[in-house]
């Protein structure tokens, strides 16, 4: 929901119950659109040449991996 309308509803339990499920949605949201901000803004994938369907899936799938290990930076590295 776009925060103006959010904003916008009613002080009533259907309104509560609206905003109650807004924030569960961008609770998960978050989590889900955190790896793609690493990939877009660390690794400069912004955008992409047209190579290939073969070659830009490659590309992609070793850039989720070096998301995820990104992402695991501090464990990986922390002592033991």
């Amino acid at each position: 929901m776009r925060p103006g309308k959010r904003r916008a509803l009613p002080d009533t339990p259907e309104g509560r119950l609206q905003d109650l499920i807004e924030t569960a949605k961008a609770h998960i949201r978050s989590k889900v659109e955190h790896p793609f901000r690493v990939i877009k803004q660390q690794f400069g994938f912004q955008k992409t040449r047209l190579r290939g369907l073969a070659k830009n899936r490659c590309k992609v799938n070793v850039l989720a991996a070096l998301s995820n290990l990104f992402q695991a930076r501090r464990q990986l590295l922390a002592p033991i």
